[in-house]
C-alpha cells in the first residue's frame, strides 16, 4: 500500500514551531491519519524524503515562481537552474528583490502570480511575509531536489517517491468556507478558531468535500487535532488528504500542460 505524507512546513523549523508531518495509507475512499510526527530540523526531513516509497506526500510550500516575475528579473527560465539561482540568494537577498519588484509596480498588481494561485485561492509564491512562502520555497525545494524525489510538472525523479504542492486553504475553504480555523498567537486562538476546527474534523471524516475522501482518525488523535490552535497539525492531515487523491488520479491530479517554470497546486 503506498504511504502518504502531508508536509506542514516552516522556514525555520524549532522545538515551539516544527515541521508536522501526518502519515497514513488510503483504501476504498478512507484516508487513515496514522501518526503525526514534529520534525524539528531540515535534516529530520530530509531523513524522512530519503525513505524508499512508495510514497506519495502533499507539501504545504511553493514548488515555483511566477513566470511574469523570472522573466523580469532575467532568471534561468528553465526550473532546474532557477531553483538552483535562487537557493544562492540569501533570505535578505530574496526579501529585498522581491521588495523592489513590488515598490514598482501599481497597487493593485504588487504581486505577480502564478496561474494556479488564483483557482487555489492561495498567496503568491513571491510573498516573503504573512506567510512568508518565498521562503518557504527558498528551505523546501533545495530538500526535495537532494532528496531525488519525483516532482510532476518540475523534475524527474524517483517515481517511487512522488512529492506535491498543496495548499491545505483550499480544501479548508471548501468544508467551511472562509471562516478562521488558526492562529499562531495564543492570544488569537479563540473559541471561534475552535469551534471551526471541530467543524472542519467532522467535515473531513463524514468526507463532504469533491474530493470524495473520508477521514479515519482516533478519538485521541481528533481530539489533539482540535486542540492546536495553530492549525499546523491539521493542515498535515489536509494536505495528506491532497495526497491520497492524487496518487489515484492520472498525472497525480494536475492539468494536462502545467507551465514547467511555476508548477501546480494539486487539487486546484
Amino acid at each position: 500500500m503506498t504511504r502518504l505524507l502531508g508536509v506542514d512546513f516552516t522556514s525555520r523549523p524549532t522545538r515551539r514551531k516544527p515541521i508536522t508531518i501526518a502519515v497514513g495509507d488510503a483504501a476504498g475512499g478512507v484516508v487513515r491519519v496514522a501518526r503525526l510526527d514534529a520534525v524539528e530540523t531540515f535534516d529530520g526531513l530530509a531523513a524522512v524524503l530519503a525513505e524508499p516509497g512508495p510514497w506519495v506526500g502533499g507539501f504545504d510550500f511553493p514548488f515555483g515562481l511566477s513566470r511574469e516575475l523570472v522573466q523580469a528579473l532575467g532568471w534561468p527560465g528553465d526550473w532546474p537552474a532557477l531553483m538552483d539561482h535562487y537557493a544562492g540568494l540569501s533570505r535578505d537577498a530574496v526579501r529585498e528583490t522581491f521588495a523592489a519588484f513590488c515598490a514598482a509596480r501599481p497597487v493593485g498588481g504588487k504581486f505577480a502570480h502564478r496561474a494556479t494561485e488564483q483557482p487555489a485561492g492561495a498567496s503568491p509564491s513571491m510573498k516573503w511575509v504573512n506567510p512568508p512562502v518565498a521562503l518557504m520555497m527558498h528551505a523546501g525545494v533545495p530538500l526535495l531536489r537532494a532528496a531525488g524525489v519525483h516532482i510532476p510538472g518540475l523534475a524527474d525523479g524517483d517515481p517511487q517517491r512522488v512529492a506535491l504542492e498543496a495548499y491545505p486553504g483550499l480544501l479548508a475553504r471548501e468544508l467551511i468556507g472562509t471562516r478562521s480555523y488558526k492562529n499562531d498567537a495564543p492570544a488569537r486562538q479563540t473559541p471561534e478558531r475552535l469551534i471551526a476546527r471541530k467543524d472542519l474534523l467532522e467535515a473531513l471524516e463524514q468526507g463532504r468535500s469533491r474530493l470524495g475522501l473520508r477521514v479515519r482518525l482516533t478519538h485521541a488523535m481528533r481530539d489533539g487535532l482540535a486542540a492546536d490552535g495553530s492549525g499546523d497539525r491539521l493542515d498535515a492531515v489536509l494536505c495528506l488528504v491532497f495526497a491520497a487523491w492524487a496518487a489515484t488520479q492520472p498525472r497525480h491530479g494536475l492539468p494536462a500542460t502545467v507551465d514547467p517554470v511555476e508548477g501546480w497546486i494539486v487539487g486546484a
